[in-house]
């Protein structure tokens, strides 16, 4: 079957919108090209390009354009086919070792060999090729990969050049005229070595299913990369060591708000590339205007004019500085942006960039308040956190506490760091010259009040007619006998390839299942299924040639046991495709620092949505960007979470605007790393946990209403995230009003456990116990312990019939709301 009238659409749309996600980060004007020619094209992504990471970021696509095919198809006469062929075999002569290397490691630990394997991509291998490309223009296309399950490491071939590509890259920068270092990457890599002698340097970054074709146009001219950085870019020896990462039983997050340009700004430590950075093929000037003020939102009036030869579009970012006080504050925070559209070489435009106070409020743990110090809240208008100019300030004549809100989180066995001396690190906080002020009072702030979220009250009343068992199978994921297959992510039995489902088992109770799939860059559903008189049935899985390869046999049966691709060969029905479209990586997104160009990717997907049954999209992955080392950082947006936030609130808007399509926002919250992911402890100070790690999904939920929202692995200081009342009750539903479900993470039922962690797996009693409604992605063992925590006092999560009524009618309510009744 040939392309779709809706593949071909959405694969436009996104070859036009991927520019904008792309960070221009070194020029010497050599690019654009004017026309193809001869291309000497080296590296590894040039003919394995990564369109996302591994794992549930993963699409199963059709197909997608590789930079090699791109340029090709744009008209390049790519003249080093004889280099990739030879990088080909060295790529799979090493794959096979590190295949090797990982089924050893599987064989001699069991289950813990796999749960640590799982995600883990190969370092780029070493090789020596000869450098024998005709033209005068070379690309050099860098690629790393990384996923669910793994972290990655400071070493070479991952974070680091390998020595090859060191080699590689300085001598094409001395051999070839016009020379572009392509950096094909989801995550921050030590360019140091490379730095100073190469004179051109793209992040194409992972976007989707049109990347080559993408890249082509503007290697071209065709279109122009208008990103700018979402994370700060460093050599690896410059980040902060306060705090740990990647430690098996307890993460101690010790840095506290001091994470990202809020460390490196505050310190003084210079970045490779500092965040919000980004050039572009033409040149602007941007003049403030006079800052008004409205009550306490703050308005910075803008001119941003192209002063140069390109179509081009910038960004103009507002910090503050707030004043230290009670509390220790970073040099700058975030507090506002705006990017302009397409400017033709000499045009302007004027842009308002707006920010209330209110959001500038930082935690008091001692009062448990949000607070805003009196002092001077100095604004600076700028283009990246490190070129800014002080443009007003904000004069709080008192001290406003906003906002009095419950102790959260529990408490970390340390005290957070704080640097020595108030914001030293990017020169003295005062400022000399004319400046516009604003005197602003206590009495300007409205208090802020909780409306309590609605109940159902129909939904309620039904639920109060099932039996225990009954409410108990709301709360768990659809299940049949043969479990053994739901750790691959492939849970579903309605749509195939969705990666879970609610129960089936009460349609004839007017309560319709919904269908899950994962996410965040775009539905991850089996590109081929059957169907015949009796529904729908997968065909070969797309991860099962893989574990049959990687997997000792016995292993093997216990995780595929009768895998449904068994089932599909005693069947003859109608093979159906459901080709799904990859969009770009939640990084590549955030750089687009464009909320339009996400809600136009959501928008995409929710249309996949609608077509192939999907009502709930696990997406958007909004953690923070807290170490450049974490696996699935490809999925999250910043280390900021007002971008973070931002970004998410665009993919919501986006897939929500279809009926029946829901989004959820995830990984709440912490979810920081992959190392020992299921038993891993994030301790954290409640002020890091308020400012940094909850904000962005605050942002999220009042601005856009998710419909869900998916609890993570780790635990929060000693208790599972999905087990902590005050995170599922208080946070989500009183202080913020969140009226959707929430669901676990994909919690293994009844597998084979590990029993060397120092913390437990997350259990379906604690879960819902504490107003996690759903224990994901379901399994016999879940509605057991569900059943016998039942007004059992002597187990360690009891539970009451209303802990069930409460949790299931908010299921049932959301059923009848995407699925209808």
């Amino acid at each position: 079957m040939g392309l779709q009238t809706y593949e071909i659409n959405h694969i436009e749309r996104l070859r036009k919108l991927a520019p904008e996600c792309m960070v221009l980060l070194k020029s010497d004007g050599s690019f654009p090209l004017e026309v193809p020619g001869k291309m000497a094209l080296y590296g590894s992504g040039s003919r394995r390009t990564i369109k996302g990471g591994t794992g549930s970021g993963d699409v199963n696509v059709r197909a997608y354009t590789t930079i090699e095919q791109g340029l090709a198809k744009a008209g390049f006469n790519i003249t080093t086919s004889d280099w990739l062929d030879a990088y080909d075999a060295v790529w799979e002569e090493e794959y096979k070792t590190f295949r090797a290397g990982l089924k050893a490691k599987i064989e001699a630990e069991g289950m813990s060999g796999l749960l640590e394997t799982l995600g883990v991509a190969m370092p780029e291998p070493e090789y020596s090729i000869p450098l024998k490309g005709e033209g005068d223009t070379a690309v050099y296309v860098l690629a790393r990969n990384s996923g669910e399950g793994a972290d990655r490491k400071a070493e070479m071939g991952d974070m680091k050049l390998s020595a090859a590509e060191i080699r590689d890259i300085l001598q094409l920068a001395e051999q070839y005229p016009k020379f572009l270092l392509v950096l094909n990457v989801g995550g921050v890599v030590d360019l140091s070595p490379v730095l100073e002698r190469v004179k051109n340097i793209l992040i194409l970054s992972q976007l989707g299913i049109s990347v080559g074709d993408s890249f082509a146009d503007v290697l071209l001219g065709k279109a122009y990369p208008s990103g700018k950085l979402a994370s700060t870019w460093a050599a690896w020896e410059d980040y902060c060591t306060v705090g740990d990462f990647g430690d098996l039983d307890d993460t101690r997050y010790r840095e506290g708000i001091y994470v990202g340009y809020r460390y490196f700004d505050t310190v003084g430590n210079q970045p490779l590339f500092p965040f919000g950075f980004g050039l572009s093929y033409t040149a602007f000037s941007i003049e403030p205007g006079v800052p008004t003020m409205k009550g306490t939102k703050v308005t910075v009036p803008v001119t941003v004019r192209n002063t140069g030869a390109h179509r081009g579009k910038e960004v103009v970012q507002l910090y503050v500085s707030v004043p230290e006080g009670k509390l220790d504050q970073p040099y700058q925070v975030l507090a506002g942006f705006g990017k302009t559209r397409e400017l033709a070489p000499g045009d302007k435009e004027n842009l308002d960039i707006c920010f209330e106070m209110e959001g500038l409020a930082s935690y008091d743990e001692e009062s448990s308040c949000r607070i805003l110090e009196a002092g001077d809240y100095l604004l600076r208008l700028g283009n990246s956190s490190r070129n800014t100019e002080v443009v007003g300030t904000v004069c709080l004549e008192d001290t406003v506490e906003l906002e009095r809100v419950s102790h959260v989180g529990g408490t970390p066995d340390f005290r957070d760091w704080k640097p020595e001396g108030a914001k030293r690190g990017l020169g003295s906080i005062g400022i000399s010259g004319e400046r516009i002020a604003f005197h602003l009072s206590a009495s300007a702030f409205t208090p802020v009040t909780y409306t309590a979220p609605k109940v159902d009250e129909e939904a309620l009343a039904l639920a109060k007619t099932l039996t225990d068992s009954e409410l108990a199978y709301l709360c768990t994921g659809v299940f049949v006998d043969d479990e053994t297959k739901y750790l691959i992510g492939n849970a579903g039995v309605t749509v195939a390839g969705a990666v879970g489902e609610t129960t089936t088992l009460l349609r004839d109770k007017g309560i319709p299942n919904l269908v899950m799939s994962d996410g965040p860059a775009g539905l991850r559903l089996s590109r081929q299924y059957g169907l015949d008189e009796q529904g729908a049935y997968p065909l070969e899985a797309e991860e099962q040639e893989a574990f049959k390869e990687l997997l000792p046999e016995a292993l093997l049966n216990i995780l595929l046991g009768i895998y449904p691709a068994a089932a599909g060969q005693n069947r003859n029905g109608e093979i159906r495709e459901q080709n799904c479209t990859a969009i770009p990586v939640g990084t590549a997104l955030a750089q687009s620092w464009n909320p339009a160009v996400c809600q136009e990717c959501g928008d995409i997907v929710g249309e996949e949505m609608k077509r192939f049954g999907v009502h709930l999209w696990l997406a958007p992955a909004m953690n923070i960007h807290r170490n450049p080392l974490c696996g699935r950082n490809f999925e999250y947006f910043s280390e900021d979470p007002l971008i973070s936030g931002k970004m998410a609130v665009g993919i919501i808007l986006g897939a929500q605007k279809h009926p029946g399509c829901g989004a959820t926002v995830k990984h709440f919250v912490c979810n920081n790393q992959e190392t020992n992911r299921f038993n891993s402890n994030s301790a954290v100070s409640e002020r890091a946990l308020r400012d940094i790690y909850l904000r962005g999904f605050e942002i999220a939920i009042k601005e856009a209403a998710p419909l869900a929202v998916m609890s993570s692995y780790n635990l929060l200081n000693g208790e599972h995230t999905s087990q902590r009342h005050d995170l599922m009750e208080i946070v989500l539903r009183e202080e913020w009003g969140f009226e959707g479900i929430v669901m676990s993470d994909w919690v293994p039922a009844g597998k084979p456990s590990v029993d060397d962690k120092k913390y437990p797996r997350a259990c379906a009693s604690g879960s819902i116990a504490a107003g996690n409604d759903i224990m994901m992605p379901g399994g016999r063992k879940h509605h057991e312990d569900l059943m016998n925590a039942l007004n059992n006092e002597a187990v360690a999560y009891p539970l009451t019939r209303t802990n069930l009524e409460k949790c299931a009618s908010r299921m049932i309510a959301m059923a009848w709301k995407l699925a209808g009744q």
